[in-house]
């Protein structure tokens, strides 16, 4: 991903938790030349030094057949907002897109094992949705192992990770303090949030 030093970000723990708070994201892997991609929920998990990326798909998806050859890439968007030149103080300008963005790459490992695979779907429902974890743990054991088999878990050890965060960085922090106050009055909660974005981070 292209990202000039004034907008990429280095921080392991900031980047975790933001593809925790993104974490409907997007995997894209190729084979033969031939590109796939799916719209996935994630777990992401501290293991350590490294993280680990937990998701699942449909059995009847094929791209789960072409894991074992080559690096999966995992893309976490998260707010973006249009940017108008009227906000600037100086001009000329013209209007840009800001956003926030992750780039995880790593090789995805396939989970066999019922056991491993049943832990791996629970964590997500505790993650998501824990007042029905007690309903989830009470389904009968065959209806249990009826889902399982018509799904593939899966988990990718991430070996790189790039990011980008742009955030008008490069015309300095009054300019940036502008675009904020611009945002922070949008009835959209995702310009907000990109708002707190840009004063966390301002130039």
């Amino acid at each position: 991903m292209y990202s000039p030093p004034y907008n990429r970000i280095e921080d392991r723990a900031e980047l975790a938790a933001f593809m925790r708070s993104h974490s409907f994201c997007l995997l894209v892997t190729g084979a033969g030349g031939e590109l796939a991609a799916s719209h996935l929920p994630c777990l992401v998990e501290q293991r350590g030094e490294k993280l680990a990326l937990v998701m699942h798909m449909a059995r009847a998806n094929p791209q789960w057949q072409s894991f074992f050859d080559d690096d999966a890439m995992v893309v976490f968007s998260g707010p973006h907002a249009y940017v108008s030149p009227r906000w600037y103080e100086r001009a000329p300008a013209v209007p840009t897109w800001n956003y926030a963005a992750v780039h995880a790459y790593g090789r995805p490992r396939v989970i066999e094992a019922r056991d491993a695979k049943y832990a791996s779907q629970r964590k997500l429902v505790a993650e998501l949705d824990p007042q029905w974890l007690p309903a989830f743990d009470a389904l009968a054991s065959e209806y249990i192992d009826q889902m399982l088999a018509s799904i593939v878990n899966f988990e990718l050890e991430v070996t790189r990770l790039e990011a980008r965060w742009k955030l008008s960085q490069n015309r300095g922090a009054r300019e940036m303090e502008l675009i904020a106050l611009q945002l922070e009055h949008s009835a959209d909660p995702a310009e907000r949030a990109l708002a707190g974005l840009t004063r966390k981070h301002m130039a």
